[in-house]
């Protein structure tokens, strides 16, 4: 059994966060949308799913009001909380609990028809612990499943980085973050909390070498965050042009290979 991480630097960051937020409005809308579109084509009919690291919810809460049942877990148990008070008001139940996405022990093998990875590859900054992960996905996946990972980019990292602030323009900071996608809360030019960035073409070869067989990998929303006061700044009617331009072309390679946020998939063979 994995020894869950409750005290380290990545959960407290979450803990005082409000990561409820995030996708909500202005470019963060976009990768909800895009993402749920995406979603809806892979997920035709009611499946079991579960979504390992929900955060506040979103996905989870979407998916079971489109029918499907959700098992909602995350490592954060101020997240759960909050998951939990506003199931008061569903009609719907949902599973739930505080948990560690690396080690998936409450279940048995092929348990699921879907599995959402869609936060801890964001912050598993070793690699073993990433593979884990992954591997306890796939694991609880029934044959045929669907195991669906969110990453962000390292290199729209850099350009958003640069863009806000010179003093992220240092060699040794880039050299490191082009070369690991590592970058520890106690690094002097920390921004975030422990945290690893991932390129499409290692997260495709992460995918195979577990033998997933890819079916579909996207942008969730491009480069809207290095402009997003201009996308905070859309009405409705001009946010969804820009969506549907968004979805039209999230696929291209150029697109994903400088997007904030992907979403690969891949089915268990």
């Amino acid at each position: 059994m994995i020894k869950p991480i409750f005290n380290n630097s990545v959960v407290n960051h979450y803990e005082n966060d409000k990561e409820e937020n995030r996708l909500i409005a202005g470019n963060g809308k976009v990768e909800f949308e895009t993402t749920v579109k995406i979603l809806n084509e892979h997920l035709p009919k009611k499946m079991k799913i579960l979504d390992c690291a929900a955060g506040t919810g979103i996905y989870a809460f979407y998916l079971a009001e489109m029918g499907h049942e959700v098992t909602a877990l995350d490592i954060v148990s101020r997240h759960i909380e909050l998951i939990e008070n506003e199931l008061k008001s569903k009609p719907y139940s949902m599973k739930t609990q505080v948990n560690d996405a690396r080690d998936l022990s409450l279940f048995e093998d092929e348990s699921f028809d879907a599995v959402l990875c869609m936060g801890p590859l964001y912050h598993l900054t070793e690699e073993k612990d990433r593979l884990q992960c992954l591997s306890e996905c796939i694991r609880v996946l029934k044959k045929g499943g669907l195991l669906f990972s969110a990453y962000i980019n390292r290199f729209l990292v850099i350009n958003f980085l640069v863009k806000n602030d010179f003093k992220y323009l240092k060699k040794e900071f880039i050299d490191n973050l082009v070369t690991t996608g590592v970058i520890k809360s106690d690094d002097p030019l920390s921004f975030w909390t422990d945290c690893y960035f991932d390129k499409p073409d290692i997260i495709e070869e992460t995918y195979k070498s577990l033998g997933l067989q890819i079916i579909d990998h996207a942008a969730t929303d491009g480069i809207p965050i290095i402009f997003r006061d201009k996308i905070n700044m859309m009405n409705q009617d001009e946010l969804k042009v820009w969506c549907d331009y968004h979805y039209a072309t999230c696929r291209e390679k150029s697109i994903l290979g400088i997007s904030n946020h992907g979403l690969i998939i891949g089915r268990k063979m």
